[in-house]
């Protein structure tokens, strides 16, 4: 699975690590965010959907990146 690295402003990681942990919802970070860009993925799909925007995700750039997968690296 490839890393990324993110800046993250303090009070949102503050936000976060209270849903992560023994009583959270998430057991580390990495499964919070992950869970995260899955749901806002979905979500941007529906919206897709439902203006006509859907094309086959085999082969195309349904996936929403701005073709700078560089700066992800």
């Amino acid at each position: 699975m490839p890393k990324i690295s993110v800046e993250i402003p303090g009070e949102l990681l503050a936000d976060l690590d209270e849903h992560v942990g023994d009583d959270g919802k998430f057991v580390n970070r990495s499964d919070a965010v992950r869970a995260s860009i899955r749901k806002t993925l979905d979500v941007l799909d529906e919206i897709d959907a439902r203006h006509d925007r859907l094309t086959d995700e085999v082969g195309d750039d349904a996936g929403g990146t701005d073709g700078d997968d560089a700066a992800d690296e």
